[in-house]
């Protein structure tokens, strides 16, 4: 049974988890729309399917890279408890501190996936932003979803595999002359 000094809590706690979920949701709305707008008449003068493939990939590395993260940076008594278990109850002093020491290094490694994924996403946008640049953003995109993989599992391969597609449409793309002489686009509502 519920204590009454819990139940507003709790509540609480999903009134407010039930609004960042709607401002989430607010906010890929906002963003599908104005993408759905500006595809149509963008289509022959951006590179909107290796945009949205880039996109993805690169948030699907991100996620990929803050799922690692969270073992990494986590608890101190889950890190502490694996090396004492691995390494305490075999009798194998060595792979107890073979996990301590990777332990000691992959922060690095997460710092690379996080970093990889946010590349991703700004070579995604600024291939759409800035069309006549796509070899550039083309091979950002390429090169940060292969680096992906050591900080954040390729973003469950998923993001690595979007990544590299993407990338590799967006160096295939073949702009018209409207593409050179158009503006850049500013991703605005």
């Amino acid at each position: 049974m519920l204590s009454s000094s819990r139940l507003p809590t709790d509540v609480g706690a999903k009134r407010s988890a039930s609004l960042s979920g709607g401002a989430a949701v607010l906010f890929t709305a906002v963003v599908i729309r104005h993408i759905v707008r500006h595809a149509a008449m963008s289509a022959e003068t951006r590179a909107v399917v290796p945009f949205v493939l880039s996109l993805v990939g690169g948030v699907f590395l991100l996620v990929g890279a803050i799922v690692t993260s969270m073992f990494v940076f986590g608890s101190p008594t889950i890190v502490g408890s694996m090396s004492g278990m691995m390494g305490g109850t075999n009798g194998q002093m060595g792979v107890g501190m073979m996990i301590g020491g990777m332990m000691g290094i992959y922060p690095i490694f997460s710092i690379i996936g996080l970093a990889s994924g946010g590349l991703v996403i700004l070579g995604a946008v600024m291939l759409y932003s800035r069309p006549f640049e796509k070899d550039l953003w083309g091979a950002v995109i390429i090169a940060f979803s292969i680096l992906g993989i050591f900080g954040g599992m390729g973003g469950l391969m998923i993001g690595l595999v979007l990544g590299i597609v993407g990338g590799a449409l967006a160096l295939a793309w073949n702009p018209t002359p409207k593409t050179l002489a158009s503006k850049p686009a500013i991703l605005s509502s």
